[in-house]
C-alpha cells in the first residue's frame, strides 16, 4: 500500500539542519497567527531543554497595546521565567481597517515596527524571528515590499523567520523557503454547527503548530482571566521524547499546575498503514480514554487533540465513538483537532472552524532537514 500522507514523523532522533528559512503562512483560514505562536511555544521550549542560545523576537503589527490578548499572560508569564529567551514588540492600533482608513500614526507604527525587526535582522542576536500580521501591513503599502523582501534575503544564515497574515506580497512568497496557505472550508451554517469544534488539516505545514499556539493563548486565557479555564494538550503518534513544546509547557505547568495538562500517547516511531502493530491500537484507545473522559467532565474548557485525524485514518480508532463525544460535549468547551488524512471523518461535518494547510512550498520538498525548536 502506499505510504503517502498516512504517517508522520515523530521527534525521534535524526539529522536536523542548521541553516534558517523563511516561513510565509497567509490564506484566508484561521490558524495563522497561531501557527506562529506554536513556533514561539516551540523555540522557547527549545531554550529552556538545552540551555542554547536560543532567542526568540515575536514583532507583532496590527497588535498594538491599545488591546489585550488572551495568549498575553502566557506569554508573560515565560517572559518572566525566562527572560533571556524571548521578547515582544506589539505595533498598531490593535485592529484591522481598510485601505481607505490609513492614518498617519498607522504609517508611524508600521515603520516602527519595520525598524526593530531590521534592527534584530541585522543583530543576529535571534534564532527566530516572528512577524505576526506583516502581509496585510504590506498589502495596505504601509511598508515597501521591495525594502522587506531585500532585507529578509540578507538575513543572517541561522536565523528563521516566520511570516503571518492574510494576503502575502508575491514577491514575499517567492523568496520564501515555506509557504503554507490557510483554506477555510464550510460543511455547515454556522448557526447550525457545534460551536467550538476547530479542525486543522492538510499537506501544509502548521496544522499541530496552530493547535500549540491555540493552547498557548487558552492558557493565558485561564493566567489572566479565568482560573477555572483548564487546557488538556492530548497527542497521539507522538510517543518518546525530543519534542521542544514540552519543555514550555512544563514550564508553564509549574507555575499554573491547575490549568494545564498534557499527555502523548503511541510509539516512537512512524506509524505506516498496513503495519499498524497491536501496540498502535493499545495506544490510540488510551489517549482516546483520556480525550473520551475529560471532554465528558466538563473540567476543560480547551482541548486539543493533536493528529487524531491520521490516527482515525490509520484504522487505529473508530470514528463513532468520536462523533457522538462531540456532539455531547458542554457548550463551552472548545475542541481542536490536528491532522492530515486521506479520507475526512464524519466529524469534520460538525466543525464550524475548518482550516485545511494547502502546501505551496516547503523546504523538506528540497531534502532539507527539519529544525528542532520549529518543526518539532
Amino acid at each position: 500500500m502506499t505510504r503517502a500522507g498516512v504517517g508522520i514523523r515523530t521527534a525521534q532522533a535524526r539529522s536536523e539542519r542548521m541553516t534558517g528559512q523563511i516561513h510565509v503562512y497567509d490564506g484566508a483560514g484561521k490558524g495563522k497567527s497561531q501557527a506562529a505562536l506554536g513556533v514561539v511555544l516551540r523555540s522557547i521550549g527549545l531554550g529552556i531543554q538545552t540551555f542554547s542560545q536560543t532567542r526568540v523576537l515575536l514583532l507583532r503589527f496590527l497588535k498594538g497595546p491599545g488591546r489585550t490578548y488572551d495568549e498575553d499572560a502566557s506569554i508573560q508569564a515565560l517572559q518572566r521565567a525566562f527572560p533571556h529567551l524571548i521578547d515582544q514588540v506589539r505595533t498598531g492600533r490593535g485592529e484591522f481597517f481598510g485601505a481607505d482608513e490609513i492614518t498617519k500614526f498607522d504609517r508611524q507604527e508600521a515603520q516602527r515596527g519595520w525598524d526593530v525587526a531590521k534592527g534584530a535582522i541585522a543583530s543576529g542576536l535571534y534564532s527566530v524571528v516572528v512577524m505576526d500580521e506583516l502581509n496585510p501591513v504590506l498589502d495596505l503599502g504601509l511598508l515597501p515590499v521591495d525594502e522587506v523582501v531585500r532585507t529578509l534575503k540578507h538575513k543572517p544564515d541561522h536565523m528563521e523567520v516566520i511570516v503571518t497574515g492574510r494576503a502575502a506580497p508575491q514577491a514575499l512568497v517567492d523568496i520564501a523557503d515555506l509557504h503554507s496557505e490557510m483554506k477555510p472550508h464550510y460543511h455547515v451554517a454556522k448557526e447550525e454547527g457545534i460551536a467550538g469544534i476547530e479542525i486543522y488539516t492538510g499537506a501544509g505545514k502548521g496544522k499541530s503548530t496552530s493547535a500549540l499556539g491555540k493552547a498557548l493563548q487558552a492558557i493565558g486565557k485561564g493566567i489572566s482571566q479565568d482560573k477555572s479555564h483548564r487546557v488538556l494538550i492530548m497527542q497521539w503518534l507522538k510517543g518518546g521524547s525530543g519534542y521542544t513544546e514540552d519543555a514550555a509547557i512544563n514550564a508553564l505547568r509549574q507555575s499554573y499546575p491547575n490549568l494545564v495538562d498534557h499527555q502523548r500517547c503511541g510509539r516512537d516511531a512512524i506509524v505506516w498503514r498496513g503495519q499498524q502493530q497491536e501496540l498502535d491500537y493499545v495506544e490510540a484507545e488510551r489517549g482516546w480514554e483520556i480525550a473520551r473522559a475529560a471532554i465528558a467532565s466538563g473540567l476543560y474548557k480547551t482541548i486539543i487533540l493533536d493528529e487524531l485525524n491520521p490516527t482515525v485514518d490509520l484504522e487505529l480508532l473508530p470514528e463513532e465513538p468520536i462523533v457522538q463525544a462531540l456532539l455531547r460535549k458542554p457548550r463551552d468547551t472548545e475542541i481542536v483537532i490536528t491532522g492530515r488524512c486521506k479520507n475526512p471523518p464524519a466529524y469534520f461535518d460538525l466543525a464550524t472552524v475548518h482550516s485545511e494547510m494547502v502546501c505551496h512550498k516547503h523546504y523538506a520538498e528540497k531534502g532539507i532537514d527539519l529544525k528542532r525548536g520549529v518543526d518539532f
